[in-house]
């Protein structure tokens, strides 16, 4: 049985190869922050123009500069430094605009068994967590073999 500084070591040699395969940057972190923010805002991101940039400014901010996007500060600079407005977002936040759809999201991921994310779903099969590229051209493949 491996020590938790042993399971964040393997963890994160595990991912940087991961990433490292995709292309992605990656850096090895020992903390991880609460989420449910940055889902929120990213939810009303995606009612927005050009709303999708969001999701990558928010894991490139937790997984290479190591930002806590648990922090409504944090959020707020990254969706103005993509030309959201200020007041906007802040009022999103802090009203939890989308707090309703993030529960409805999760309530339809616990009643597919969605346990963890990312997770692909496609053809009554699944992957979680990262995976290669391969695995996903593999899942998508073997779902359109079966139609």
């Amino acid at each position: 049985m491996f020590g938790p500084t042993k399971d964040i070591d393997q963890m994160n040699r595990k991912m940087k190869s991961l990433m490292d395969n995709e292309g992605l940057a990656y850096k090895n972190r020992d903390m991880t922050y609460n989420s449910r923010l940055a889902q929120e805002l990213g939810s009303w991101a995606d009612t927005q123009l050009n709303g999708e940039d969001i999701h990558n400014k928010i894991y490139e901010s937790y997984f290479v500069h190591q930002k806590n996007i648990g922090d409504e500060q944090v959020l707020i600079d990254i969706a103005t430094n993509l030309g959201f407005d200020e007041l906007e977002v802040k009022e999103v936040l802090k009203n939890r605009t989308f707090e309703g759809q993030v529960d409805a999201d999760w309530s339809k991921a616990r009643n597919l068994g969605i346990t963890g994310v990312p997770t692909f779903l496609a053809g009554g099969a699944g992957l979680v967590g990262a995976q290669p590229y391969q695995a996903l051209v593999d899942l998508v493949n073997n779902a359109r073999s079966q139609n």
